[in-house]
């Protein structure tokens, strides 16, 4: 199979991901939450679309070879994508990620192949992640840096995907988006879907996400600690402009894993820590929109790579938790397909 038939098999198994209207109330009052099902990506996470499409656009510019070793700084999603979207192109992967990341996400990334190297706080953290995978890359004249943080083509895959996707499928349900939230890692996801959307809807709110407890994004540097893997690391990346887009919506993680705890068993929603964070911050958007706003979100990833994090824990509630508030019933998904199937507990 020659690499043009490689990047079109892979296609097929990343994106076109479901579109869930999760029915919900809040405090007695009845509204729908739309979430992407990214879950449902080939390794599992939101990742891949920016992974295939970076590797199909370094391809094509002829600045990833044959021979390229990938070589990339994450906190776990990415480099699960890279490691398995690389190895079926025939690309060895070398990971920098900070050793306090769940052992299931170190673990993924091994099996396919891929060589981890874990980084200490006092090495750096997650800045010392990145600025070893670019000395490293210096090393090595094989090396293919991605630098998810920095490149545009980040953005760019959810421009072209993410975004399209989620206006088609509103359609079909005769629905137009009001707002977009979603959790900042790179920053590619809500720059992407925002500039798409907009672009359709100029009156469309899109608002960035982060913890509560480590306002990275408010500050503009890392503060406090949290939970929630996969968002808010210890910098602003620079393809996120904050001023492109709307206020910062805030969740502690507490609240973030009660609400993916509650997904999971109410409504057999297997997803992260990050899920649970977007949900409620969709719910506080739409809250102060009004029920009947449509407020879409996505789920970036699923439980299985948090079994050994709080997601298992016996979160206490704190006042002023959104989740205690909210009661589950049910699902509808606007598939692949765009046709419209029930799920309801």
């Amino acid at each position: 199979m020659n690499v043009g038939n490689q990047f079109e098999a892979l296609s097929h198994l990343v994106g076109n991901t479901p579109l869930l209207a999760v029915h919900y109330t809040y405090r007695g009052r009845p509204a729908v939450i739309h979430a992407k099902s990214e879950n449902l990506n080939m390794t599992g996470s939101v990742k891949d679309r920016m992974a295939l499409h970076i590797l199909r656009v370094a391809h094509e510019r002829s600045v990833l070879r044959s021979d390229s070793v990938i070589v990339e700084a994450t906190s776990g999603n990415t480099g699960i994508s890279f490691a398995g979207i690389g190895r079926a192109l025939g690309h060895g992967c070398k990971i920098f990620i900070p050793d306090w990341m769940s052992d299931e996400r170190v673990r993924l990334i091994r099996s396919f192949g891929a060589e981890t190297i874990l980084v200490s706080p006092e090495q750096g953290g997650f800045l010392g992640s990145i600025k070893r995978a670019e000395e490293y890359a210096l090393r090595d004249p094989l090396a293919f840096l991605p630098r998810q943080f920095l490149n545009e083509d980040n953005s760019d895959a959810h421009e072209r995907t993410t975004g399209p996707e989620i206006l088609a499928q509103l359609e079909t349900v005769d629905l137009v988006p009001d707002a977009f939230v979603a959790g900042v890692g790179t920053g590619g996801t809500i720059m992407g879907v925002g500039r798409y959307l907009n672009r359709h809807l100029p009156d469309v709110r899109i608002h960035p996400l982060e913890p509560a407890n480590s306002p990275t994004l408010r500050t503009g540097t890392k503060v406090g600690h949290h939970r929630i893997q996969g968002i808010s690391d210890e910098f602003v990346p620079p393809i996120i402009h904050l001023d492109e887009l709307d206020e910062v919506v805030d969740v502690p993680d507490g609240d973030a894993i009660l609400m993916a705890q509650r997904l999971a068993d109410t409504l057999g929603l297997g997803v992260g820590i990050s899920s649970g964070a977007n949900f409620l911050g969709a719910v506080r958007l739409q809250q102060e929109m009004g029920s009947d706003a449509t407020v879409v979100t996505l789920f970036p990833d699923s439980n299985k790579k948090y079994l050994s994090t709080d997601l298992l824990r016996d979160e206490p509630v704190v006042d002023g938790y959104l989740t205690p508030a909210i009661a589950l019933h049910g699902f509808e998904s606007i598939d692949r397909r765009h046709s419209r199937t029930s799920v309801y507990g």
